[in-house]
């Protein structure tokens, strides 16, 4: 059993409710453990996943949150760069599955958010525990 850490970014309290009970439930059926930090937005995910990997408390990393595009370029910033952090970790050996959805609309968001759906909390947690098993294959 592995110890998996979903961080979130709680701006859209319904939709992240979604994400991470599909998290959760990936999680939790492939027997791993499951603990929810919140951080104030997407831009914060790779900082907090950096410090809590520094603690070695967890195994892998879900990171969890929603970019609505609104009618500013800021869009692009907090979408690309949330994404870059965490494309950078996992070049570095991370386990991290991103679930934060980046979209055009609240409709969008969730129907890629509810679990009953796309699923994209779940799929987010299923990537980060295929990181986590390769870390172990390749650590022996």
């Amino acid at each position: 059993m592995a110890r998996f850490l979903i961080v979130e970014a709680r701006f859209y309290e319904q939709l992240n409710d979604m994400l991470i009970a599909g998290a959760k439930s990936a999680l939790q059926s492939a027997g791993h453990e499951a603990e929810v930090l919140t951080v104030p937005g997407a831009l914060e995910i790779p900082g907090a996943i950096s410090l809590a990997e520094e603690s070695g408390q967890y195994d892998g990393f879900v990171a969890i949150g929603v970019v609505i595009r609104g009618e500013t370029y800021h869009f692009e910033i907090v979408a690309g760069e949330s994404a870059r952090g965490i494309l950078a970790m996992t070049m570095d050996g991370i386990a991290i599955g991103n679930g934060i959805l980046t979209v055009e609309n609240d409709e969008q968001a969730r129907v890629r958010a509810d679990p009953k759906q796309k699923d994209k909390g779940g799929e987010a947690a299923k990537a980060a525990i295929a990181l986590f098993e390769l870390q172990e294959k390749f650590r022996g």
